[in-house]
């Protein structure tokens, strides 16, 4: 599943750089790679550029890594617009993707989308007013014995996962969120990881 790209100069940062101490993290990433193959760390790169830039890469960060790495820019930006995970323009503080592949939408993601998009007041690959939630629909992340599931990205954090929702459940995840809190990863109804939810392997 392709990430479409169209540059928009009009949101570009004038400069981008690593941080004294994400360019330390980004000479170890590369350093792990046989001599000659230094470019392979290219992924992990974007991540960590995307991760110090508030969740979304600017043409000018691929265009940094890019020199870093001695590689041409269109190589950076191919591998940036092929995976979904690079976000290639600015998302909202707290970024909801529900996956909606086919255990999980068996399992209600439907429904939870629904409930979503009513809480937020937008649209599947919108983002609030106030810049605070971008909504999207993921492909399956490896979380069906969980499902439904989303996963929220919140500006300098890390993926979390957030498993075996209800429509109930989802929204006061983002309440939670739009107080600030930070809600407990895992499942969402009280089980244990995936264990069956009465402890019974008969269930």
């Amino acid at each position: 599943m392709s990430n479409k790209y169209h540059y928009r100069p009009e949101i570009e940062p004038q400069s981008f750089e690593f941080t004294p101490e994400n360019f330390q993290k980004a000479q170890e990433i590369v350093n792990k790679y046989p001599k000659g193959r230094q470019q392979s760390a290219v992924m992990p790169l974007l991540a960590l550029a995307q991760k110090q830039n508030d969740n979304w890469i600017p043409k000018i960060a691929m265009d940094y890594i890019a020199a870093m790495l001695g590689m041409p820019p269109v190589k950076v930006y191919e591998v940036a617009s092929f995976y979904t995970m690079y976000n290639l323009e600015p998302v909202g503080r707290h970024l909801v993707e529900i996956c909606t592949t086919t255990p999980c939408w068996l399992r209600g993601s439907a429904e939870i989308a629904d409930a979503c998009e009513k809480r937020l007041g937008i649209g599947i690959g919108e983002t609030t007013a106030d810049g605070q939630f971008t909504l999207r629909e993921v492909e399956c992340l490896g979380a069906c014995v969980n499902a439904p599931m989303c996963q929220v990205t919140s500006f300098g954090g890390d993926a979390s996962y957030y498993e075996d929702l209800s429509t109930e459940s989802v929204v006061r995840l983002i309440d939670s969120l739009a107080k600030g809190e930070n809600p407990k990863p895992g499942p969402q109804n009280g089980r244990k990881s995936s264990e069956p939810k009465n402890d019974s392997a008969g269930s």
